[in-house]
């Protein structure tokens, strides 16, 4: 499985919640990382289509929501 194939298969990823989130529903995101990208999801429905992110604007984004 090359590095494409992955990115494109959610389920071949270790996924983890944010440390907001809770188990009692609400919203609540996924990420995985890969060589390239990160990928974001909603964990209330893995199903639907996961962001797509490249490194460096994730670290970007990051450092918005945490008001540095």
């Amino acid at each position: 499985m090359n590095a494409e194939s992955r990115e494109q298969n959610p389920s071949a990823h270790s996924w983890w919640k944010s440390s907001y989130s809770s188990n009692e529903g609400g919203e609540c995101v996924e990420v995985a990382t890969t060589e390239h990208a990160v990928l974001v999801r909603d964990s209330k429905d893995v199903t639907r289509p996961h962001l797509t992110v490249a490194p460096a604007r994730w670290t970007h984004f990051l450092r918005y929501a945490a008001g540095s």
